[in-house]
């Protein structure tokens, strides 16, 4: 029999740890009736004032009457900036094997850093190249990839990517796990294409990835491979002409757990809360959308990602040129599941398109974030 009374002491607390335990260290947050009271004269204030919701310093979230952090995140301090991870993709360095293929080489350093995941809430992380997630790693199918990683942290570290390699090559103890101070190079044929997930597997496991040390892994079509659907490729084959008509984001959903009780108080999109509700992702209207969206949360069994006012197909892990869902709004992911989201807002008006997990619990504590739809600039 459940214990009625320890559970919604459970929940009260972790519920309430923003407001009241990272506020204590030095993060606030405002509840859901201060956020509408608030959110009611920060309105009223901008139309007196002449400001349109899409500028910036304008309430999206609490015009919503919604939970949101207050403050800004120091993207200096951090190393990284929310908006330009959405396009920042790591390509590495390219030359040529003897056999013609294409080589293509990447560094990735595991660093500690403490990094800011709310305005004043610090998380002593451990990561890929001083970044949560790591870098957005991409390359093209049936190229060599060879990832040179170095281990300047303080505990074992290693990089499993989910992709199709040799056993020597799999990141696990005695496979590519390494000591502080140690260097291991894994190299392997780019295959399957996919959006696809890489991660610390030294154990304790939960601990290594909860800590920040994952990131999105994203192998391209190459079109000659697929006669049958030759500009389908094309158009996810990063920087042919197909592939910059389309408006690209890369999203890992990520949580942290504050106090090391092993529940989550802080939810986001690529580590900080509510980044892209204080800063809407901009889109131009006649242009379609894809995301790459993986789930690195730990602790939570699922994650998911609900659309407002539109709907996308779905390609599960990426791995199919024809979608696996058609036509939805909402689809869940286990950690280390990912796909990629297709949609586009050309017959819809300008606007202000939320999306979020729908977990509740989820989007208060930070999983919450907006398209702003626009006309393109002539």
């Amino acid at each position: 029999m459940i214990d009625v009374s320890e559970w919604l002491r459970a929940r009260l607390s972790r519920r309430g740890i923003l407001a009241a335990g990272l506020a204590a260290a030095g993060g606030s947050v405002i509840s859901a009736a201060a956020a509408t009271g608030e959110s009611r004269r920060e309105a009223s204030s901008a139309q007196a004032d002449g400001h349109g919701a899409g500028e910036a310093g304008s309430p999206h979230g609490s015009s919503h009457g919604a939970m949101m952090t207050v403050g800004e995140v120091d993207a200096t301090r951090n190393g990284f900036d929310t908006a330009e991870m959405l396009t920042e993709w790591e390509t590495g360095t390219v030359s040529r094997l003897p056999d013609g293929r294409v080589l293509r080489t990447f560094e990735i350093d595991a660093v500690d850093k403490e990094i800011e995941i709310a305005s004043g809430v610090m998380f002593p992380a451990w990561t890929y190249n001083g970044r949560v997630p790591g870098p957005a790693l991409r390359a093209t199918e049936g190229e060599r990839l060879k990832i040179v990683f170095r281990n300047y942290g303080s505990h074992p570290h290693s990089i499993h990517f989910h992709g199709i390699h040799a056993a020597r090559m799999d990141g696990i103890p005695g496979a590519g796990v390494i000591g502080p101070g140690e260097e291991f190079i894994y190299e392997f044929d780019a295959k399957p294409f996919g959006c696809h997930f890489y991660h610390c597997h030294a154990l304790p496991l939960k601990r290594h990835i909860h800590k920040g040390l994952y990131g999105l892994f994203v192998v391209d079509p190459d079109p000659a491979r697929h006669p049958e659907h030759t500009q389908i490729a094309r158009s996810r084959l990063f920087g042919t002409p197909e592939s910059t008509e389309w408006q690209e984001f890369a999203m890992v959903m990520n949580a942290f757990d504050t106090n090391f009780d092993d529940e989550n108080e802080v939810y986001a999109v690529n580590t900080v809360a509510h980044a892209y509700m204080k800063r809407p992702i901009p889109i131009v209207r006649d242009r379609p959308v894809r995301v790459y969206l993986v789930n690195a949360v730990e602790f939570d069994p699922v994650n998911s990602f609900h659309l407002h006012g539109n709907f996308f197909d779905y390609y599960d892990h990426g791995t199919t040129l024809t979608p696996t869902l058609r036509t939805v709004d909402t689809i869940m992911q286990c950690q280390a599941q990912r796909g990629i989201l297709e949609f586009s807002f050309n017959d819809h008006e300008p606007g202000l398109y939320m999306f979020h997990a729908h977990q509740s619990e989820f989007a208060e504590l930070g999983w919450m974030s907006f398209f702003d739809v626009r006309e393109a600039v002539a």
